[in-house]
């Protein structure tokens, strides 16, 4: 059995083919007598003939015994053992360059969009309010009054002044020509045209047509367009600190005591003045040693009379109350066009409160009595002149 068998060669055509030799048991390599386990994963799908042909053939691996030595670790560099950071000389480098001890970090800008820019709203409040400020960025005072808008509209002013109300003064001769003077007035109108007829009876009626600031509430000075436009004409923010500042300009400030009361007045209470809060006028004028002159304003109780109104759903539209006059909110924003009533403003003779100390300003009680004299004083041009006219509209 352990002959092998020879075979002989067998003759396909011309040529000779060998046949291999049959190994025997005893001549098997020992390396094949080891098992080889199959794999369990599963076949790739087969493979076009057009991908294998593209497939670039793959470099032999290396050997098994060649191993891959491991990269030596790096300890990071201690920042006690730093050097201090010098600053670059301006000369050397921009100021947006990293230091030279520090890794640069490269710095990204965001792409500018035009579509978003052009719909975004900042785009054009920033445009318009640049161009419309460019021919007088430094004519308005630090309170907002602007003189070329002032200009502007001067001749409508006058035009409402003139034909509209058709307003008479009694007693400019008490207005100063020159120097500080603080004007207390009664309150009242829906809205509240007083302080805008006021600083026009006093430009007209002194000889160098002095400009009078009046101090408003702060409901105004937010509400939307009406407090731009007031401020823009000469209005300030009613506080001490702004009419103080005012006098000691040694210009005209008229304020109105009554504040939103004398505004939210009904008209069945017309030309009777409510109290004139705690004297904060008589303590300016006692600080700054200013001259008062009292002032009546007849007429504007009548051009828009409130009949009722709602203080509930005020604090949703952030005003002291909602007015119901005779044609508002029935005809809407047309409704608060005022009427075309006579009006009539007086000014009174000078009260002097130099004489007193800053001492007084403490004394609620002294500041209460002065402030009742002014307000008693008041009352009574105001009687005078509501006895004195015989029509609403026509004087």
């Amino acid at each position: 059995m352990s002959k092998s068998v020879k075979r002989k060669p067998a003759r396909v055509g011309s040529k000779v083919v060998k046949m291999p030799k049959k190994a025997t048991r005893n001549e098997l390599p020992t390396k094949v007598k080891t098992a080889r386990v199959k794999s369990t994963k599963p076949k790739p799908p087969p493979k076009s003939k057009a991908s294998a042909k593209a497939k670039k053939p793959t470099a032999p691996r290396r050997a098994a015994s060649k191993k891959r030595k491991p990269k030596a670790k790096v300890k990071p560099p201690s920042f006690a053992k730093l050097a201090p950071i010098e600053a670059p000389p301006p000369s050397a480098a921009p100021m947006s360059a990293a230091p030279p001890s520090l890794p640069s970090v490269a710095l990204v800008e965001e792409p500018f969009d035009a579509e978003t820019e052009v719909h975004d709203t900042q785009f054009y409040l920033h445009r318009w309010g640049r161009i419309g400020l460019r021919d007088r960025a430094g004519m308005h005072d630090d309170f907002g009054y602007d003189p070329v808008w002032d200009k502007r509209v001067g001749p409508v002013l006058n035009l409402i002044y003139d034909r509209y109300f058709r307003v008479s003064v009694d007693g400019a001769e008490h207005l100063p020509p020159g120097g500080r003077c603080l004007l207390v007035a009664n309150h009242s109108g829906q809205p509240p045209w007083d302080g805008l007829m006021l600083r026009m009876a006093v430009r007209r009626e002194t000889q160098r047509a002095r400009d009078l600031r009046w101090l408003i509430e702060d409901f105004v000075v937010h509400f939307p367009y009406v407090g731009m436009l007031a401020t823009r004409l000469g209005a300030v923010r009613a506080c001490q600190e702004n009419a103080e500042k005012l006098l000691d300009r040694g210009e005209l400030v008229a304020v109105f005591p009554e504040g939103i009361k004398g505004v939210g007045k009904l008209y069945k209470e017309r030309y009777r003045l409510q109290r004139f809060g705690r004297g904060g006028f008589v303590k300016l004028a006692i600080r700054t040693r200013t001259p008062i002159i009292p002032v009546a304003i007849v007429g504007a109780e009548e051009m828009n009379p409130l009949l009722f109104r709602i203080e509930g759903a005020s604090k949703v539209l952030g005003i002291p109350f909602f007015p119901i006059t005779p044609g508002f909110p029935l005809l809407g924003p047309v409704g608060l066009m005022p009427a075309p009533t006579k009006w009539k403003i007086s000014f009174g003779e000078p009260i002097d409160f130099g004489t007193y100390g800053n001492e007084v300003i403490d004394d609620d009680v002294a500041i209460g009595r002065l402030s009742e004299r002014v307000r008693s004083t008041i009352q009574s041009m105001l009687d005078r002149s509501v006895a004195e006219r015989q029509s609403v509209f026509f004087g």
